[in-house]
């Protein structure tokens, strides 16, 4: 999110950073630094918000805080120029900086070297170098409904794992049909039983389980969950940084003996798993949530915790909060927790439904922080004018993404090769664009593109291509074991069943909000804006699709 140019300024700290100004947008290529923000297509009521979180005591990182630059991360030959992050940025590095960075990373030693770190740890060019400490200080939390079998799995994995074995362990049972099974399971394992006396949602639970610990950190465990031994220290590191308030693992399957198409799909393509990419979580990015199954949160940060009224999206909701709070948020898929997936295909679709339901609620109570699409207008025009498949209007989108060619290398001169990279970055926007398009029909509007196939004989051509192609890529993409037509179909059953969702809750909350494109549209002024937010702008899509100049 980046506005037109209001002002020159100077950075915090003159001895690593330069001066810096605020670049304007140029199409699909994000141009800016601290200040600005964008309006957007879509309007949405009031939305119901619980009460906001208490903000980090300081921000600065702690003398001895070691960063290293991201294996993503790419510097010119140089090293005044760095590209990376996500939204993918290009940074213009002092003579100081420049120096610090020699060795790929650098310890925190003063004021101005940890407000370089800050810069570099938010915008995801560079990730925390963490000791790993003893575990301590923390209690497990466990939200649970009967399934007494996986509580003993879980239980049995903590007390086993030497680093977990004498932590506090909280079960709260969320109005179970058999709780007398799982009050077996608890005093076992010399667990604590909580009870609610009727089913109160999984946010109420968790909440329930924040009142009662008294330690500074606790750690959420769904019930179907089994961590890896070693987890939690490598969780609990990143909280040296004290504006952390959440850190969370990678979310795995579980892999049955004997796989199923569906535990294969699962394997790659869960809605758990937010991949291999370490980074800061950043609403409308390509890490904007991660999900509740397991994570670690700063009792500190998040006051009364998770919106208790949302039974599904709680967790999106509760990084969201966080975020806007100006807490940060990390992922970190070095650390794997192992998830047991529905495999039974009725129940594995209508969970893809209900997590499509909870877009409605997401999208009322933080505005244009869910949208289905976010793309700058000239990329869309040109991919509208591509889809046109003729000669002239191909011309046209052509010329339109040279000309932002043109602009990006105008604002990378020092670049190794300005006209190249303002080429790459144009053309990666470009198909960013395009596949957002193409999730939109397959996914979030897919009722819209079957009435537009039912009427047009082109519109159905364009849709069967679109839906086979979209799937065999993303095939190639994944690398799994099943055949891409398996692939495919079932890729396409789950858009199916998450799209009815998004419109089941938008019929539910009556609104069109979680349906509704963004619009990269900047406007003047930068009111409500943290300088060290990053300025996203793909949400959907796995590829970079802008770039951000920013001189320090």
């Amino acid at each position: 999110m980046t506005g037109f140019p209001r002002e020159a300024g100077t950075s915090r700290s003159g001895r690593y950073m330069r001066s810096f100004r605020v670049l304007p947008q140029v199409g699909g290529i994000l141009f800016g630094g601290p200040g600005g923000t964008f309006r957007f297509a879509g309007h949405a009521g009031p939305p119901p918000r619980p009460a906001p979180l208490p903000s980090p005591p300081r921000d600065r990182l702690p003398d001895g805080f070691a960063v290293e630059l991201a294996a993503t991360t790419h510097r010119s030959r140089d090293g005044h120029l760095m590209l990376g992050g996500s939204p993918p940025r290009l940074l213009r590095l002092g003579a100081a900086a420049v120096r610090l960075l020699e060795d790929g990373g650098f310890v925190v030693t003063d004021a101005a070297s940890a407000a370089l770190a800050r810069r570099l740890l938010d915008a995801g060019l560079a990730h925390p170098g963490p000791p790993i400490p003893p575990v301590h200080d923390t209690t497990v939390a466990i939200p649970i409904r009967d399934r007494a079998d996986q509580l003993d799995a879980l239980l049995t994995a903590l007390r086993a794992d030497p680093p977990t074995s004498p932590l506090p362990v909280l079960v709260v049972d969320d109005g179970s049909q058999d709780p007398d099974a799982l009050a077996r399971v608890a005093r076992r394992h010399g667990a604590r039983l909580l009870a609610h006396p009727r089913n109160l949602g999984p946010a109420a639970a968790r909440n329930t389980a924040l009142r009662e610990a008294e330690t500074a950190y606790v750690a959420f465990c769904d019930s179907d969950v089994i961590p890896e031994p070693g987890w939690l220290a490598g969780l609990l590191a990143h909280f040296d940084d004290p504006a952390v308030a959440l850190v969370a693992p990678r979310i795995v399957a579980l892999s049955p003996a004997v796989p199923r198409p569906l535990d294969r799909y699962e394997q790659v393509r869960s809605p758990l798993d937010m991949g291999s990419r370490e980074g800061p979580v950043v609403p409308v990015s390509m890490l904007s949530y991660v999900p509740s199954a397991t994570i670690v949160v700063r009792r500190s940060a998040v006051g009364a915790g998770f919106a208790p009224g949302m039974r599904v999206g709680e967790d999106v909701d509760l990084c969201m909060r966080l975020h806007e709070a100006g807490w940060r948020l990390r992922y970190v898929p070095s650390v794997r927790v192992a998830h047991r997936h529905r495999t039974d295909l009725r129940r594995w679709l209508a969970q893809r439904a209900g997590y499509g339901t909870g877009a409605a609620d997401l999208s009322l109570r933080h505005p244009g922080r869910v949208p289905p699409l976010y793309a700058a207008p000239w990329s869309l025009a040109a991919c509208a004018l591509l889809l046109r498949g003729r000669p002239a209007p191909a011309v046209t989108a052509l010329a339109l993404t040279a000309m932002t060619a043109v602009k990006v290398a105008r604002r990378m001169p020092d670049a190794d090769h300005p006209q190249r990279a303002g080429t790459l970055l144009s053309l990666a926007a470009l198909r960013g664009t395009a596949e957002q398009l193409l999730r939109c029909a397959t996914r979030h509007h897919w009722p819209i593109a079957v009435a537009a196939a039912a009427v047009s004989r082109r519109a159905r051509y364009t849709l069967a291509t679109a839906a086979l192609a979209e799937g065999l890529v993303d095939h190639y993409r994944s690398r799994t074991p099943l055949d891409p037509l398996t692939y495919t179909a079932i890729r396409r059953l789950d858009d199916l069943a998450y799209g009815w969702g998004v419109w089941q809750g938008a019929l539910r909350r009556r609104t069109a909000a979680p349906l509704l494109p963004r619009l990269a549209l900047p406007v003047r002024g930068g009111a409500g804006k943290r300088p060290w937010e990053p300025r996203p702008l793909t949400p959907t899509s796995h590829q970079p699709a802008t770039a951000t100049v920013e001189t320090w």
